[in-house]
């Protein structure tokens, strides 16, 4: 059996692939149809102008599923290995509802350009990349507090890593971008796709675009942290029926139906 056969291994690897696809294919065709600059573009402005707005508004919106999928799971999981310590419930509950708010943004960025509506662009940014660094900031501490007797100290470790570059890129991108942004470098900024390296802001741009890539690479890299958690966990469907056929009458006792769902047992 392949590794990614495994339990739910299969959910944050294809999330991570999938979406790496989608920047990959974004750029390449925004790149060869010179709707934007080679070195650096900001993320979205890959998926700003037709066709490849298109393509990123739709691979972007299977993330989000993919997202909600994977952070469920997750969810899952952990309630189910702690399931009577309140602070670590609590925590849980917090993580999920951070989660998908994060997989929310990330839908709104994907369907709302830039250079359409700004403001529900970077709306939604601020949930994907704020909310989702808050996410992962959880799910450390949830590591944390989960070893040695759930897993062992190198997961923490690496998730506090993770972090630790996610914060990191996340301070140089709002420095940069608020000094960019200012107005002190023109007004027309927020429409702007391609850039001279003679311009004023030329190097604010580039240290905030690559800030920007580098933090949405920590969030593939904490994802990936969850493969070997996700090998050992499978989730099942249960269909309630409450009688035999579905006309209004008074329901009879019924045997309930239990499927698996995508893979094996916990």
């Amino acid at each position: 059996m392949w590794w990614f056969q495994q339990g739910l291994s299969f959910l944050p690897s294809a999330l991570v692939i999938w979406t790496a696809a989608a920047f990959i294919f974004s750029y390449i065709t925004a790149i060869t149809l010179h709707h934007v600059d080679p070195a650096l573009p900001y993320i979205s402005d890959t998926g700003t102008v037709a066709p490849e707005k298109c393509l990123f508004g739709a691979m972007l919106n299977v993330t989000a599923v993919l997202c909600v999928a994977t952070i469920y799971v997750r969810y899952k999981q952990v309630h189910a290995l702690t399931p009577e310590e309140n602070r670590i419930i609590r925590l849980n509950k917090a993580g999920l509802v951070l989660g998908l708010l994060s997989c929310l943004g990330l839908s709104i960025v994907a369907n709302f350009q830039k250079t359409t509506l700004f403001a529900a662009h970077v709306s939604g940014a601020v949930l994907t990349f704020g909310l989702g660094s808050l996410y992962m900031f959880v799910q450390t501490i949830l590591s944390y507090q989960m070893q040695p007797r759930i897993h062992g100290k190198q997961v923490f470790w690496i998730r506090l890593l993770v972090v630790v570059w996610c914060a990191v890129s996340a301070f140089s991108m709002l420095t940069c971008s608020s000094l960019l942004y200012s107005g002190n470098f023109g007004t027309d900024i927020v429409q702007k796709l391609h850039w001279n390296p003679e311009e004023k802001g030329y190097v604010l741009h580039m240290i905030t675009t690559a800030a920007e890539w580098s933090m949405s690479f920590s969030f593939f890299g904490f994802f990936l942290t969850y493969i070997r958690d996700f090998q050992k966990i499978s989730l099942r469907v249960e269909a309630n029926l409450q009688g035999l056929t579905l006309y209004d009458a008074a329901p009879c006792p019924v045997n309930n139906e239990r499927t698996r769902l995508l893979s094996r047992d916990l």
